[in-house]
């Protein structure tokens, strides 16, 4: 599949393969699934039922019973009855350390997910939500992360996915911070093949868990693709008057450089409450946010439902104006939550590829009355 032939948003040829396809394992033609779904009316909640104990297998192994039935919010004798059935067909075994999916168990998720995809109508909303927010591409995946753990899990790792197949050698990866960007990285091999590939911060730190700054995530993707990084040591948010001083600091000013060369940006989106409290804005500025509707942020500006821009920090690294320079800028984020944070950054029109989840997805058809 290509990503896009002719002109980009900076004016540019555009000639990059995009190969990742969701559901590359097959295809199920939606009459049938409709057929079965008449005769079996039972069979979408226990495929679904065990779909989520395949994925939550994949993403926890080794693990244990307990911990299965928590995740999938079963109980644990539902769970010993379904193990012990998927252990007889092959799919899963156990050791001291708890259970996990064998290479068949594997591939039999890799289908399940293309049914899945059928059951949920998936390819019919990617389209729709693509044409109605003016997204060349939008990939979802099932479930609603706000809701289910596993699910966010599961698009860090269709992402990871994503950003292994459309990269190239000599490209640059620029990437932000944030908890989903983190999980993405974890849902990299620990060391990839060698690669020539870079991977740049373009966001400064918030003085937060080191783990979802963007200089950790960058070091960690780079690991996991087989690249290079480099490291922006400078602060997210600093004082006017500073601004200037920081930015003509040499290495500094070459890292924001070279971020505003990416081929690829992979930023994560956030809602205006949750980044203005990490971020420390005072309550008054807050409310003030509340008040003249910011739902979402991104990059340091704060946007209402409609992508106007209501307020913005005084912050080291890309800026807005900056994205329409980068040939192919990817949108993550789930959680039905930041529906409304979605939207609100979508319809800046700075987004090539938007990965979120069914959540975020059935919410914007709400929101923007689609059928």
């Amino acid at each position: 599949m290509i990503r896009r032939e002719g002109m980009g948003r900076a004016g540019h040829q555009i000639h990059r393969r995009d190969n990742y396809d969701p559901k590359r394992e097959g295809k199920l033609n939606v009459d049938h699934l409709n057929i079965l779904q008449q005769v079996v009316p039972e069979l979408e909640n226990l495929l679904k039922r065990r779909y989520s104990l395949l994925k939550a297998i994949e993403n926890l192994a080794p693990v244990g019973r307990r911990n299965l039935a928590s995740q999938i919010n079963c109980s644990e004798r539902v769970i010993r009855g379904e193990l012990e059935f998927l252990r007889e067909l092959g799919f899963v075994y156990s050791s001291p350390a708890g259970v996990e999916l064998s290479e068949q168990g594997r591939k039999v998720l890799e289908m399940l997910q293309v049914m899945v995809r059928g059951f949920h109508n998936l390819d019919s909303l990617e389209a729709k939500l693509a044409a109605c927010l003016g997204v060349p591409r939008m990939i979802i995946v099932p479930g609603d992360s706000y809701r289910d753990p596993n699910v966010k899990e599961n698009l860090a790792a269709v992402t990871a996915r994503y950003l292994q197949e459309v990269l190239q050698e000599g490209d640059i990866l620029a990437v932000t911070g944030g908890t989903t960007l983190a999980q993405v990285a974890d849902s990299l091999p620990l060391k990839g093949k060698e690669r020539e590939i870079t991977v740049v911060p373009v966001r400064g730190g918030l003085g937060e868990d080191i783990k979802i700054q963007a200089n950790s995530i960058a070091v960690r993707m780079a690991e996991g693709l087989g690249g290079s990084y480099r490291l922006l040591h400078a602060p997210e948010i600093v004082l006017p008057c500073n601004l200037d001083q920081i930015l003509n600091e040499p290495r500094i000013r070459e890292v924001i450089a070279l971020g505003r060369r990416a081929n690829i940006l992979l930023h994560g989106i956030g809602t205006a409450e949750e980044m203005a409290k990490r971020r420390d804005l005072d309550d008054e500025t807050i409310m003030q946010l509340i008040a003249d509707g910011a739902v979402g942020e991104a990059f340091g500006y704060y946007f209402d439902s409609q992508g106007r821009n209501v307020y913005s920090t005084t912050s080291l690294g890309l800026r807005l104006k900056d994205l329409e320079g980068i040939p192919l800028v990817v949108t993550v984020g789930g959680g039905s939550n930041k529906a409304w944070a979605v939207l609100a950054v979508l319809s800046r029109g700075y987004c090539d590829v938007c990965i979120t989840d069914e959540g975020v997805a059935r919410r914007l058809m709400t929101l923007k009355e689609i059928k």
